[in-house]
């Protein structure tokens, strides 16, 4: 049976024949990207000072309201490529220096991924591959990954169902995500790390905090170091912007305050968390969002 044919690739099983129609995520059967460059702004162990070789797939299976890549997200842009074309990419972002292929919101395209990936393997690709996601994810989807993925770069956004429902549309996340990372960290295993710093392996839980959300960022953390110890890192992200309908939402109408994000880093201290990326400053005033123009497809 064709893999799009019924799609049940993530959570939502729309069932869709995505040969003929889009689904959930608005993403059709063949791969569609944005963008496929070197990238600085992931965390230092990804980007080093080469960059991250990232590519930005169209589409996702969430629908966050605060989403800052809503422009490629939402499917309406995006250049279509093939499996092979998307091979002969990570090749070519390799040859430019990058530290890792970083794939970006795949979850849709896993399958043709995974192909790709095989592909440029034979061709002399020996960079990690870093697959970078919502988190929203099946387990059985990401058995295809097997072998395949080095690094998991993963987002922990809920731990409750009503929050999930009311700005993901994904009642199911607080559970579908525990399942995920359980069976990432069971594939790649403990961090491990090149001698100048760069991530060879290992799993990377992301946490946007939001602004509505303080007490239960600390309940992710507490989760996550208590099911996982130092297999993990914890990246715990201030980075969040105000970009929800303020009118419908205006608990997300303001960003995470100096005072409120010191707390967090100060919880996840006295918790005994050591393997933590923090960030400084006024990170949500900077621009972590490329231009999707399609260069480098």
């Amino acid at each position: 049976m064709d893999k799009f044919d019924p799609c049940r690739l993530c959570p939502r099983e729309c069932g869709v024949d995505r040969n003929q129609n889009t689904g959930y995520c608005k993403a059709p059967a063949n791969i569609m990207a944005g963008r496929a460059s070197l990238h600085m702004w992931e965390e230092p162990c990804i980007s080093g000072e080469n960059g991250s070789g990232t590519v930005f797939f169209s589409g996702c299976p969430l629908r966050c309201v605060y989403c800052q890549n809503n422009s490629i997200s939402d499917g309406s842009t995006g250049k279509i490529i093939t499996t092979d074309r998307l091979s002969e990419i990570f090749l070519e972002l390799q040859e430019k220096g990058a530290n890792n292929i970083n794939l970006v919101t795949p979850t849709h395209y896993t399958a043709s991924i995974a192909d790709a990936i095989v592909i440029s393997r034979k061709n002399g690709l020996k960079i990690p591959i870093v697959y970078n996601c919502s988190g929203y994810e099946k387990t059985e989807t990401l058995e295809l990954l097997e072998g395949l993925v080095n690094i998991y770069l993963v987002d922990f956004k809920y731990i409750r169902c009503e929050p999930a429902m009311k700005y993901s549309n994904a009642p199911d996340y607080p559970e579908v995500v525990k399942k995920a990372v359980h069976c990432m960290v069971s594939q790649v295993g403990s961090p491990a790390f090149r001698d100048d710093g760069i991530m060879e392996k290992g799993v990377i839980v992301r946490h946007l905090v939001l602004p509505s959300l303080i007490d239960d960022t600390k309940k992710i953390i507490s989760y996550l170091y208590k099911t996982y110890k130092n297999n993990i890192f914890i990246s715990i992200m201030n980075q969040y912007t105000p970009l929800a309908d303020p009118e419908k939402y205006p608990e997300l109408a303001c960003k995470v305050t100096k005072q409120e994000y010191d707390d967090i880093i100060n919880y996840a201290v006295e918790l005994g968390v050591e393997n933590a990326f923090v960030q400084e400053g006024e990170t949500a005033d900077e621009s972590f969002i490329p231009v999707f123009d399609g260069y480098g497809l």
